[in-house]
């Protein structure tokens, strides 16, 4: 398919977004449409799947029969099986008349299975007949009855999982997934963010004859940078609140998206860089990298422990001066050191918080000449050296394949090129 005929699609179906994924899968689904192979659509919550089902029936042959949208997650158990394929009089309490399932409804069209994996195992049973066969039983019937559907599922579980753990049957699963449609999540697809949020502010001013609200552009890069759990959903949400909460402000600054970001997820925006001048020096605090940095704190901590353990052991250090657990001192440090002339094991003078929350050390290394004093001093960290180390090491990792290496520092194939020139490791 060209390019235009791909955007046709999309602007048909109202999807928005320009990432080669969310076009492959637009595509996909096109040219699916013109069989009767079963399809399962697989993404996170709220990426959009409902679109797509769409696509298929509507440029299918039974576009002209009935499409019929089904929330398996929305149907209690004891109720799926008579809502999907229906029910004679008297099965149960409550029948007090015959019932015509969504199967039997959708005959000649299109069902949609949305979050099929919530299927419990027996209604999973109807349903790969279904597939299989073509025909099914009401509930408290033993006549078989036959349909001509064409099935479509979408869910957002890793099905793999579900059928290694026995909550999903593999046939039924290979069964639906003769086509698969993997779409990608918000934060997985570069400026779309941006585009949408363009695009559902119109909306809603149009809806409600106002101006769009608009981002500068610190905010527009704050808004690239969020993980976006909830995806397109959610973003649709927030742009909602933006317009009613600040309809007198339409310019939106970083700080002001933030107030509509949930405080909780804040630490997980995968990148959130804030200029920062120290000693002339300039470098970025990119989020992305956190845990790497974590890390390599974490072992230095664990470094100074031993150190402190190692002087009490030594008796260089009173044991009921040093909490063992926190390694911190009860009291000033340097003044409870007992230094024993030509010991070789180290001696910490003087050990303190600096108002940042970062430790500074001086360790002597048991030399009576004060000239072999270590300054040791965690401020002194760069996050650039520690974000350059942790591209380096996962660019080992994985052959130099940079996908992979993005995820797993869990950033964007955009930001890592970006990150791999600004560092030189081209």
């Amino acid at each position: 398919m060209s390019p235009e005929e791909i955007q046709n699609i999309k602007n048909r179906f109202g999807i928005i977004g320009n990432d080669d994924r969310l076009n492959r899968a637009v595509e996909v689904a096109y040219k699916v449409a013109s069989t009767d192979l079963s399809v399962l659509v697989t993404g996170e919550s709220g990426v959009g799947k409902e679109f797509f089902p769409k696509i298929i029936h509507q440029f299918s042959d039974r576009k002209h029969g009935p499409y019929i949208p089904v929330n398996c997650g929305a149907i209690p158990e004891g109720t799926v099986d008579s809502e999907l394929f229906g029910h004679e009089k008297g099965s149960f309490t409550g029948a007090v008349s015959e019932r015509k399932g969504f199967f039997e409804v959708a005959d000649g069209g299109t069902i949609f299975l949305d979050e099929v994996g919530e299927l419990p195992l027996t209604t999973q049973v109807r349903l790969l007949r279904v597939l299989e066969t073509g025909e099914f039983l009401r509930v408290g019937s033993s006549k078989p009855i036959k349909t001509n559907v064409r099935v479509v599922a979408a869910t957002n579980l890793n099905m793999e999982k579900a059928v290694k753990n026995g909550t999903f049957r593999e046939d039924l699963y290979y069964r639906l997934n003769t086509i698969s449609i993997q779409l990608p999540s918000l934060r997985e697809r570069g400026e779309d963010a941006a585009f949408l949020f363009r695009k559902f502010a119109l909306n809603f001013a149009e809806k409600y004859s106002t101006k769009p609200v608009r981002l500068t552009d610190d905010a527009v890069r704050t808004l690239l940078q969020y993980h976006w759990p909830g995806n397109v959903r959610q973003l649709r949400n927030i742009v909602d609140q933006i317009s009613i909460l600040e309809k007198d402000n339409k310019q939106i600054t970083r700080e002001t998206l933030l107030n509509y970001i949930p405080v909780e997820d804040h630490h997980n925006m995968p990148v959130l860089s804030t200029a920062q001048e120290s000693g002339g020096h300039s470098y970025a605090q990119e989020r992305e990298f956190l845990y790497s940095v974590l890390f390599d704190l974490q072992k230095q901590v664990t470094n100074l422990k031993h150190v402190i353990n190692e002087i009490v052991s030594k008796g260089h250090v009173k044991i009921d001066d040093v909490n063992l657990e926190t390694g911190d001192m009860k009291e000033p440090f340097d003044n409870m050191i007992h230094q024993s002339s030509g010991s070789s094991v180290p001696v910490v003078h003087d050990i303190h918080s600096d108002v940042d929350g970062t430790k500074t050390s001086i360790i002597d290394k048991g030399d009576s000449n004060i000239q072999d004093v270590e300054v040791i001093d965690d401020s002194a960290l760069r996050w650039d050296s520690l974000q350059k180390d942790a591209i380096r090491r996962a660019l080992e990792k994985h052959g130099n394949q940079r996908r992979a290496a993005a995820k797993e520092l869990n950033i964007s194939e955009r930001t890592l090129y970006r990150k791999i020139k600004e560092y030189g490791l081209e």
